[in-house]
């Protein structure tokens, strides 16, 4: 049985005239009709009724149609995810990164422990940390890359999604300064002026990270949460503006204070210390994606 077969039935089904399905199937007639009869001869019954006034399906041929439909379009899964399959396998290497670290920390790791000649097509996904771990759960790349704390575990198993530390951040609660160089929204609020909060939305693992700190921001005296987003480049931005001060990365900010044009909004005592760690998946595997483990195992810790 070949493929043409179904898609000159269900054409002809569809059309219900020999001559229209022909063309739209762009094909001979004699070939057409050709193909029709050796599908009907495949399944041992008469598909169609013919006549002057054009085709309509007989019973076995009305029985047969969704079938049909149901049979290409499984055909047609089938050779997208196997498409899918060989395309990862062409890949050698595939990380999913949250947006905060593939701005930052991303590329000067990659400059250190990645050599492009070497491994073939690399790709990197950037996104939200919901985001990538759906992408990390579906197989679709071989590491996830992320801002990780002990309070937040990712939202997959740790016993089969492998961790590597590499490196160590901050969270830290930034603002723009007033004109005496002093925290235009400190936190803690003022009495007569509550502190406006840049925060992050749900899909961010760096909110999961600071509303496991601080499980109710408006526990801390006079603050006020106005905005959330998922990325943390946007909060830096806002905070720049001078809307409100936000816990940002000190990969991202340190840049910022040192040059005074952020401050920190509260003491030290307000820093959330977190992990960078590389998760590595269970089911995408590249010989580039082992080696780049072994690598990194050589000397990193490993959960």
């Amino acid at each position: 049985m070949e493929l043409d077969w179904l898609k000159d039935f269900q054409a002809l089904a569809a059309q219900g005239s020999f001559s229209r399905a022909v063309d739209a199937r762009n094909v001979t007639q004699p070939a057409f009709s050709r193909r029709v009869r050796a599908l009907e001869d495949w399944v041992g019954a008469p598909l169609f009724v013919r006549s002057a006034h054009g085709a309509t399906l007989t019973p076995a041929g009305t029985h047969f149609l969704p079938l049909a439909t149901d049979l290409m379009r499984n055909l047609e899964r089938a050779r997208r995810d196997t498409r899918a399959v060989g395309d990862r396998q062409r890949t050698a290497l595939s990380i999913a990164a949250t947006h905060a670290l593939s701005f930052t920390f991303f590329p000067g790791w990659m400059r250190r422990h990645i050599n492009l000649d070497a491994i073939g097509t690399f790709n990197l996904l950037s996104d939200s940390m919901e985001a990538c771990e759906q992408i990390m759960l579906s197989g679709e790349v071989h590491f996830l890359l992320c801002h990780h704390h002990t309070d937040t575990p990712a939202r997959f198993d740790a016993a089969h999604f492998p961790s590597t530390l590499l490196s160590s951040d901050t969270l830290v609660a930034v603002c723009r300064p007033d004109a005496q160089e002093r925290p235009l929204w400190p936190i803690p609020g003022q009495a007569h002026k509550s502190t406006r909060i840049l925060g992050y939305s749900a899909a961010s693992g760096l909110g999961r990270i600071l509303a496991a700190k601080y499980a109710d921001l408006r526990g801390i005296v006079c603050v006020e949460i106005v905005f959330t987003s998922h990325l943390a480049a946007t909060l830096l931005t806002m905070v720049r503006e001078g809307l409100g001060a936000a816990w940002l990365p000190l990969t991202l900010t340190d840049d910022d204070l040192r040059s005074g044009r952020l401050v920190r909004a509260g003491e030290s005592a307000f820093d959330i210390p977190v992990d960078i760690r590389l998760f590595r998946s269970p089911v995408c595997r590249s010989q580039a994606a082992d080696q780049l483990w072994d690598q990194l195992n050589g000397s990193a810790d490993t959960h």
